[in-house]
């Protein structure tokens, strides 16, 4: 069975300006398949492009929901005695897990009586 290796990267938002490329579409033609030789040179096969949903801050508190365009590559696993292009070091997060849940003792039992509560005072200075 083939493994795989998984490259995601932001599709071109602007074309390329070329000499001969007049065109809003050629211009986008251009920067993609710039993009894509340049990944394809490195070993990186397109699988294909995603619009995925992308959760942004709106104000202090709002949120919006917006679209990424990503194009997804791909390329095999290095297995031994196969040769392929170096890639740079990328370090897996692997959270620690304890082997056993720890063992929880009883509630801690307040030190002394509640303390009284008794009415609002009204604020004499707000008068």
């Amino acid at each position: 069975m083939q493994r795989y290796e998984y490259h995601v990267v932001p599709a071109p938002r602007r074309g390329e300006k070329a000499r001969g490329v007049k065109t809003i579409e050629d211009r986008f033609a251009l920067a993609l398949t710039t993009l894509m030789n340049e990944l394809g040179a490195q070993g990186w096969d397109y699988v294909r492009a995603d619009a995925l949903p992308v959760d942004e801050r709106a104000g202090f508190t709002g949120t919006k929901t917006t679209f990424q365009n990503m194009l997804v590559f791909r390329r095999p696993l290095k297995t031994l005695g196969e040769d392929l292009p170096e890639r740079p070091a990328t370090r897996i997060f692997t959270p620690e897990v304890p082997a056993t849940a720890p063992k929880l003792g009883p509630a801690e039992v307040p030190v002394g009586p509640a303390p009284i509560v008794g009415p609002a005072k009204p604020n004499l200075a707000a008068e």
